[in-house]
């Protein structure tokens, strides 16, 4: 590689790595108690729920999480099982024309006749508003157990105050 090229790569790298600075700088002022306003008009709630599921669709293992971003922010998960690892970014993207969650996996897995495999893939898919998204991220379930993530996203919502709440009762 001559040093030009170099150059530029050590470049393009540190744009990428000041993005995921800003991302998440966004990520932990959304997160936080005292969010700007104009964070949290833009912000979008990520409800995650994440099973195994073995033959006839018995659940083994689940676990839910919510998760605070905005519009092209990612948020991850990580499931770690005894033979392989499976890590998601979701990515929403609220558009005027079309939302769309962006799916990143990346996969190990231990095979013990051909040792550690890995496998990523990135998938969009159009969303609406509290609409449960089902998500396969080793693919289609089959006769054996397998991982089901569903995401449901939502703009963020102030919770009602107490003294909001009792005024829409007086009738004063």
């Amino acid at each position: 590689m001559n040093q030009h090229n170099r150059s530029i790569y050590l470049i393009s790298v540190i744009c990428i790595f000041a993005a995921g600075i800003l991302g998440a700088q966004e990520q932990q002022e959304v997160t936080a108690g005292g969010m700007r306003p104009e964070i949290r008009r833009r912000s979008l709630i990520l409800d995650i729920n994440a099973r195994v599921l073995e033959s006839e669709n018995v659940v083994s293992w689940s676990e839910a999480d919510r998760k605070t971003t905005i519009s092209g922010s990612p948020v991850g998960i990580r499931l770690d099982g005894s033979n392989v690892v499976v890590s998601v970014q979701f990515t929403p993207y609220v558009r005027r024309h079309g939302n769309m969650l962006v799916a990143q996996v990346q996969i190990w897995f231990n095979d013990p006749s051909h040792g550690v495999n890995y496998h990523t893939s990135i998938q969009t898919i159009p969303f609406g508003f509290n609409e449960p998204i089902y998500f396969f991220p080793l693919g289609q379930p089959q006769d054996s157990s397998s991982i089901e993530i569903i995401i449901t996203v939502n703009p963020f919502r102030e919770p009602a105050s107490p003294d909001t709440a009792a005024g829409a009762n007086n009738d004063e």
